[in-house]
């Protein structure tokens, strides 16, 4: 599995419901800071800021799952699937270009920052 998942492959997921064919169930990850999670976040998502995810993955994340993270720009989501895979969650994956890609390309009506 690659370390990032595109915004169309993404998209697809999102639209995809888990019991249909191709369908899986996965988590969307959040690892920006509250404030930032207040401007704009993509549905469902459950927060967990950078800081924290060491403290917190082991207890809140399923290290089976498909994880897929967000951040900003993309970076920090990186940084924390790059963790989160030295861990044993080996289907971490960050979205490339993070939520300000994402409000570029799909949702141009998504508050940026």
């Amino acid at each position: 599995m690659e370390h990032e998942i595109s915004i169309p492959d993404l998209q697809e997921k999102l639209k995809t419901p888990p019991s249909s064919p191709g369908g899986e169930q996965f988590c969307l990850l959040d690892v920006r800071e509250p404030w930032e999670a207040k401007l704009c976040a993509l549905p469902g998502a459950r927060l967990i800021p950078m800081g924290d995810v060491p403290s917190r993955a082991h207890r809140e994340l399923d290290p089976e799952a498909h994880i897929v993270v967000y951040c900003h720009y993309g970076m920090r989501s990186l940084s924390v699937v790059l963790w989160l895979r030295e861990q044993g969650f080996e289907r971490a994956q960050s979205l490339a270009g993070g939520i300000e890609a994402w409000a570029r390309s799909v949702d141009p009506s998504m508050a940026r920052y």
